[in-house]
């Protein structure tokens, strides 16, 4: 039974482990990237406004997948890199609401967010992330957690701690055992000699 729960709680430590690790790796690339580098195609962006509510509200994370600009429709919530006016250098998140074409033939996106009442400055095909496949509610609580006070505490550091800690408790502890020459199996055959 020792066995089992020893690999219970290791499995355990690695899958929390692999999931802060991951949720850090994909942040940074993207911050030290300038949003240039995907994962696997996929981009995580979080919602700084209220201009797409009540669909997406602020601190929101959102999962956008990379699209080419001619499989984009009406009604798709795309993120893109703004250029102009207020929106420049900011990524954001608004829905499709018209697509047309320039004079050379280039696809041309008229997007809004949905509270907004003014259009977005016209969107073209080099500015676009993608398109919004999913909002993540555990990844939303833990943006939203992480940007208090305490989250950053409570959601990396303390996880972390845990995990090195409880590794160098359990490498210690077997360390003990072998000097004291105990082993798992003295101790499952003991109670046996004592049954006879």
């Amino acid at each position: 039974m020792k066995k089992i729960g020893k690999i219970i709680k290791t499995i355990f430590n690695v899958a929390i482990t692999v999931f802060v690790l991951l949720f850090l790796l994909i942040v940074c690339l993207q911050r030290f990237s300038n949003n240039q580098i995907t994962f696997l195609g996929y981009r995580m962006f979080s919602v700084a406004s209220s201009s797409m509510a009540p669909d997406y509200n602020i601190g929101d994370v959102l999962i956008v997948k990379k699209t080419e600009p001619d499989e984009i429709k009406v009604g798709d919530s795309i993120s893109y890199y703004g250029k102009v006016g207020s929106f420049a250098g900011k990524v954001i998140t608004h829905q499709v609401i018209k697509i047309d074409k320039d004079v050379d033939k280039n696809l041309v996106f008229h997007t809004k967010g949905i509270s907004n009442l003014v259009e977005d400055p016209l969107v073209y095909a080099d500015q676009i992330y993608g398109v919004v496949v999913h909002r993540s509610e555990v990844l939303s609580f833990i943006y939203r957690t992480v940007n208090t006070k305490y989250g950053m505490f409570i959601f990396i550091v303390i996880p972390i701690f845990y995990i090195i800690g409880s590794e160098m408790l359990a490498f210690l502890l077997e360390k003990e055992e072998e000097r004291r020459g105990i082993t798992h199996d003295d101790e499952e055959e003991e109670p046996k000699k004592k049954e006879k």
